[in-house]
């Protein structure tokens, strides 16, 4: 294989990408989102500067993709954590877990969002939305909310989800330092919303190890909503350089 050949692949393993080369559109996400007040000591922990944290609020979700280019269904379930930054509110993307190694490959490699592994599920039971996340064979997060209790307003559910999204991307060196260490910034695009709810809600979060979502502990639900979009995600951008100090 040319040099000039090797610099048109971006993916590893070379022969064998362990994605496919595409911009996935999502068609019939479903959507569980629980908003719940947690401890701001906690979340001051995990923030990284330059982001800033307003209220001590965090967003659990799970995310059943009925269909995505290259990928195919999968789901996903994970923390976001509401923040600023240079004055626009939004949200930072604190943990992921998936049970699709290609979207968690490419979630990483391309972009900047915290996937690791994980067997997370959404259903209905008994009139009960339900979503819960394990890791190995133990349970982390169990939530429910009334099945399709009250209509939300399609405007209002987009805004939920189309917030600006800011994670921590870092790649080391062959030293073990930080070879690429940045704050990037994206969100959701091309947002298309089929179904909206709202409804009570409870949540329950487990002690693990590897899979720390408890350490951002459940205080108060402050708001859960049930939804199905197609949409799409845009490139990310660097907003702030760890290594050079500066906003990019």
């Amino acid at each position: 294989m040319k040099i000039d050949e090797v610099r048109r692949h971006v993916t590893t393993p070379l022969t064998s990408p362990a994605f496919a080369p595409v911009v996935p559109r999502f068609t019939d996400r479903e959507y569980l989102n629980i908003v719940y007040r947690t401890d701001a000591e906690a979340l001051r922990a995990v923030v990284p500067e330059p982001l800033e944290i307003d209220e001590p609020l965090v967003r659990f979700e799970v995310m059943k993709m009925g269909d995505v280019s290259g990928y195919g269904p999968y789901t996903e379930a994970g923390q976001a954590i509401e923040v600023s930054f240079d004055g626009e509110r939004g949200e930072y993307l604190h943990a992921m877990y998936l049970d699709n190694f290609p979207a968690t490959a490419s979630g990483r490699e391309v972009s900047a969002y915290p996937k690791t592994v994980g067997a997370p599920s959404l259903y209905v039971d008994h009139g009960v939305l339900v979503g819960t996340l394990d890791y190995g064979t133990l349970r982390v997060a169990t939530a429910t909310m009334g099945y399709k209790h009250h209509e939300l307003g399609h405007d209002e559910a987009a805004a939920q989800i189309t917030v600006p999204t800011f994670m921590l991307k870092t790649i080391p060196g062959y030293d073990g330092s930080p070879r690429v260490q940045e704050l990037v910034r994206t969100e959701i695009t091309d947002v298309v919303v089929k179904e909206a709810y709202t409804g009570p809600a409870r949540l329950q979060l487990f002690q693990h190890v590897l899979a720390p979502l408890a350490d951002l502990p459940v205080l108060e639900v402050v708001s859960a909503s049930h939804l199905r979009t197609d949409l799409t995600l845009a490139p990310v951008k660097p907003v702030f350089d760890y290594r050079e100090g500066a906003r990019s």
